[in-house]
């Protein structure tokens, strides 16, 4: 087959003749001449610092201004990814990089960060919400547009359906995965790898813990290992919604696989499905391939592939070997001569060898006589691939980064406080055993929340509705003060007390302040929560107990109950009134002690968190907020299983 390079303006959004815009990964300068190559309209990259992706090649500051370039005189776009959460002590060069953008003429920055995204609103560049924003409804994409955002990267939960009653109606551009791996957890919200080893998604250092082995009480597997993304059959549905880009992920993967998935969909998407399109979708599924799904597109269907959770190339079928002797029973493609194929039985890999001779396949090792699978991870024409994108292409500039000085607000002067107890609950008895003792009760959107707002009205406490974190439909709207989870509830919240949730990574002083209170990351050290309260304007709440949650997932196939995993550390699971699984640390935060230490550092409360708790640990927990006494810890530490932690609040995360 031909393998030249692809036109790259024959449908690009931006250049005015319809259809949808391919947008294409680049980690280094030879993923990016190879995205190009492959056909694709647009391309995300990073520097070499705030972008999501750490451990991808990446680009440095000439390098950027020299793919910028590059991209261009090929009629293609550049974005820019600047989409971690983002410390006081490194805003400055954040702004100073994203006016380093501009000046370079990089086409879009993506964001996550909503103090960042404050920080740079007056510089003249397209911004667009990262995926870790978790926009996901109009109201949402509305919120987008006021806050002068032009694309938002839609949460990767969405169905066909639900992207047909959100996107019509848009204010600014949406792009939508269309290829590559999954999160499990909604993205932005996922502490599993920080909590577990110290290294942050939202700081873009996962470490993939989603990636192991976990048992519940009926399964043992990969239990949160999702299939590779694979829509390209969804195309004509997406474009005729008015999806303006389709996101191909994989920053982390080879170049080979950076041509191979554009040129895929850059097909796809011009309805050439010939077979130049089954031949490089075949080359595609077999650089790399962990099974395949299409994500939620299709509906709630858990997207996991449990079996195994790495790259294994392409499932040709199980074949009998016999005397080492291979012979095919229900393969999907045939072998050629020089493929690569490896040979597993269950998890474990037996061997893997390059096929000399077809009649008969001879396996040149020793190996018990039975059934196996094999895969393809090699084959021939992908040196043709390779050969024909050649070495990385020499990218180069000159413009230098402005300076940039006192982009966050200056310390306000010492303010003590002693910290408010709020409390979260789900249940009316752990409401109940806690009231006595709290300033504040957050109560999670549902069906006893009226019976829980008198309750807390009779007793004189303020309540505080929950809004759940996923509602694409913007349905759940609630009287008074209201947590919001994500940015698309700001406006529903319009006319509120709004508090935000943990979950919105309030990782710095520039944070929204237009909000009654702040729950800030629960990622940040106590010397960064203190540096943050100094110059934030608003109320803070720091989470000082509780079973931090780690994932929230909408797959359907998790169960109730607990995972554990391959150290014995078990993980409360359960499912909310949405249908949304959460998946909880497996041992108590417990900052309790710390009350004193974070009123002095002019934290405005501290979040204890009782949901799903028995009544007698929450009204026991309640009590020591408030009389700290040692025999009643004891207590709490015997039914909390014998084992606390402090968090990231006091060792941090990892520097890498």
């Amino acid at each position: 087959m031909g393998w030249g390079c692809r036109s790259h303006n024959n449908h690009y959004i931006g250049g005015g003749l319809g259809g949808v815009e391919i947008l294409s990964p680049a980690g280094n300068p030879e993923g990016l001449a190879a995205a190009i190559k492959g056909g694709c309209d647009a391309v995300y990259l990073a520097g070499k610092s705030f972008g999501a992706r750490a451990f991808a090649g990446n680009f440095t500051d000439r390098e950027l201004e020299g793919a910028i370039g590059y991209a261009h005189d090929r009629h293609v776009k550049v974005h820019v990814a600047v989409n971690t959460s983002i410390l006081n002590r490194e805003m400055d060069e954040a702004v100073s990089f994203v006016r380093f953008l501009r000046d370079i003429d990089a086409d879009a920055v993506l964001i996550q960060d909503l103090g960042l995204l404050r920080a740079v609103s007056g510089i003249d560049i397209p911004k667009h919400a990262s995926t870790q924003m978790q926009i996901h409804s109009l109201k949402g994409l509305e919120w987008c547009a006021e806050q002068g955002l032009d694309r938002a990267v839609l949460a990767r939960e969405l169905t066909l359906e639900e992207l047909a009653g959100i996107v019509p109606d848009s204010p600014i551009e949406t792009e939508v995965f269309i290829q590559g791996a999954l999160c499990y957890c909604m993205s932005g919200g996922c502490l599993m790898s920080s909590f577990m080893g110290g290294r942050s998604g939202n700081r873009g250092s996962c470490a993939q813990p989603c990636r192991k082995r976990y048992e519940s009480k009926d399964s043992t597997g990969y239990l949160l290992s999702c299939a590779d993304l694979f829509g390209a059959d969804r195309i004509e549905a997406l474009r005729d919604i008015g999806v303006d880009s389709l996101k191909i992920e994989g920053r982390m993967r080879s170049p080979a696989y950076a041509y191979l998935s554009a040129k895929v969909y850059s097909l796809a998407e011009d309805g050439d499905r010939g077979e130049e399109y089954e031949e490089a979708l075949g080359l595609l599924r077999t650089v790399f391939n962990r099974g395949t799904s299409t994500g939620y597109l299709d509906g709630v269907v858990s997207p996991v592939q449990p079996l195994y959770p790495d790259n294994r190339g392409f499932r040709l079928g199980t074949a009998e070997i016999r005397a080492q002797r291979l012979t095919p029973v229900d393969f999907r493609d045939p072998i050629g001569r020089k493929d690569g194929i490896s040979i597993f039985r269950g998890d474990e890999k037996v061997g893997g060898f390059k096929v000399g001779t077809l009649d008969p396949i001879t396996v040149p090792f020793k190996i018990p006589d039975g059934t196996y699978d094999i895969y393809r991870t090699y084959d021939p024409r992908i040196d043709e691939v390779k050969n024909l994108i050649g070495g990385a292409p020499r990218l180069n500039g000159s413009t230098q980064r402005p300076k940039v000085e006192g982009t966050v607000p200056a310390r306000n002067p010492h303010r003590d406080a002693n910290p408010d107890r709020s409390f979260y609950v789900s249940g009316m008895k752990v409401l109940d055993a806690v009231l006595p003792y709290a300033d504040r009760v957050y109560f999670e959107w549902g069906p006893h929340l009226t019976e829980a707002r008198e309750a807390c009205e009779a007793a004189g406490r303020e309540f505080v509705t929950i809004l759940p974190r996923f509602d694409a439909g913007d349905e759940c709207g609630a009287e008074g003060s209201v947590m919001i989870a994500n940015p698309s509830q700001f406006a529903s919240a319009k006319g509120s007390r709004i508090y935000t949730a943990a979950s919105m990574n309030a990782f710095n002083s520039l944070f929204p302040g237009d909000v009654y209170q702040a729950t800030l990351s629960v990622e940040l050290s106590r010397n960064e929560v203190s540096d943050l309260v100094a110059r934030y304007p608003a109320r803070t709440e720091v989470m000082a107990f509780g079973r931090t949650e780690l994932m929230y997932t909408r797959d359907p196939g998790i169960e109730a109950g607990a995972i554990t995993d391959e150290m014995g550390a078990s993980f409360p699971v359960y499912r909310d009134s949405r249908g949304f699984a959460r998946i909880l640390n497996s041992v108590d935060l417990f900052l309790l002690d710390d009350i004193s230490e974070l009123g002095r550092s002019g934290v405005s409360s501290v979040g204890i968190d009782v949901r799903k708790r028995p009544p007698a640990l929450a009204k026991a927990v309640a009590r020591y907020s408030r009389d700290q006494d040692p025999k009643l810890r004891e207590k709490i530490l015997e039914m909390c299983g014998g084992t606390f932690t402090q968090g990231l609040y006091k060792r941090g995360l990892r520097q890498e």
